[in-house]
């Protein structure tokens, strides 16, 4: 439940920048000790640091590349996956937009891009933050100290809300779908269907058509094409192909926005709860006491079996996915399937009686 706090933007700035005196805090954590939302947060400053957007936000999006290089930042409760290159290659068609540059890598869904924010911060620097109907965040992007000001500048002149009134107005989250017994579902019928997939992207229509969520999905299919494995799973796999020098894709989203990487890893880091890839150009920060399951996923498509390590939360919201390197069209990395059955055999063994 929001609290008060949320009504009152100016006191809410004052008792967030009384909070970050004491201990420095990221805005996500500071909105949840407030009882208020991040949006919130950004919202009491319009008309100071923070200077409210209008749409359309796929036309902003399509004027980055004016901009050069900049950190694009897309996150989930569990996993942050940061990336510092050029928008490239930008088009967006009614709710969807994609960016396919070699660093920034977007799949973007507008239709949950409800506010925008331009935020003045001396700490990061300035940068665009977007954030849905409920308050949460579902994409930020912060202007680097090489980049060009001027169209900056001008993207945030041109996208000037007429009303720049401290305070903000969310809507409730939604509750989650209901799951249906396992009894209620052709299980049969679905593993079918998942024998003959054909692309990776049919298996969201398999979800559909089935009455699936993902992990009840994973947790009927055929053992040949899913199974558990270790809830380290990620840190497994960021170590073993740090070491193997292989390239991979890693997958962090949203509602909003699904950001990819796609390439090697080099230092991987743990501090505290968080396992870290600290590289130049790609930063990822997951909570590994926030997964609640992990799965070896393979499906098959026309280009043969694209294997994928998939991670959970305890509501059975997907935090991370990892695939080899690969474009369509293209087979998996033989080399990517030697690490993943190497993952397996390793979990398999550690689990024997």
């Amino acid at each position: 439940m929001e609290s008060a706090l949320a009504d009152d933007p100016h006191r809410l700035e004052a008792s967030w920048t009384a909070l970050t005196r004491e201990k420095p805090l990221r805005n996500r954590d500071a909105a949840r000790t407030l009882g208020v939302t991040e949006a919130h947060l950004v919202a009491s400053l319009c008309g100071g640091r923070a200077t409210r957007l209008d749409g359309p936000f796929g036309a902003l999006l399509e004027r980055m590349p004016e901009v050069g290089r900049v950190m694009t930042l897309t996150r989930n409760e569990a996993c942050v996956h940061e990336k510092t290159g050029r928008f490239e290659d930008v088009s967006h068609s009614g709710a969807i937009g994609l960016v396919l540059g070699d660093d920034i890598d977007l799949r973007v869904f507008l239709d949950r891009w409800r506010h925008g924010f331009l935020v003045e911060d001396a700490g990061p620097g300035p940068s665009f933050q977007f954030f849905d109907a409920h308050g949460e965040a579902v994409h930020k992007i912060y202007l680097r100290d090489d980049a060009s000001l001027a169209p900056w500048t001008r993207i945030a002149r041109d996208h000037r809300a007429d009303d720049q009134t401290p305070g903000i107005r969310v809507e409730p989250p939604p509750a989650a779908p209901a799951e249906l017994p396992d009894r209620d579902i052709d299980a049969a019928g679905f593993r079918q269907a998942w024998a003959t997939l054909r692309d990776t992207h049919d298996f969201f229509g398999l979800l559909r058509l089935y009455r699936l969520t993902r992990t009840q999905a994973l947790r009927l299919a055929d053992p040949v094409f899913a199974r558990p494995i270790r809830t380290d799973a990620v840190t497994q796999v960021l170590h073993a192909a740090a070491a193997r020098k292989l390239a991979i894709m890693v997958f962090v989203g949203n509602p909003g926005c699904i950001q990819i990487h796609t390439g090697p890893v080099e230092r991987v880091e743990r501090r505290g709860p968080w396992i870290n890839v600290m590289d130049p150009g790609f930063n990822l920060h997951l909570r590994e006491d926030l997964v609640a399951s992990a799965w070896l996923v393979r499906k098959p498509t026309t280009d043969g079996i694209v294997t994928s390590i998939e991670v959970f939360d305890a509501r059975g919201e997907l935090i991370v996915q990892m695939f080899g390197a690969r474009k369509p069209g293209v087979p998996e990395l033989d080399a990517w399937r030697t690490l993943v059955a190497d993952l397996d055999t390793a979990n398999a063994s550690a689990t024997a009686p």
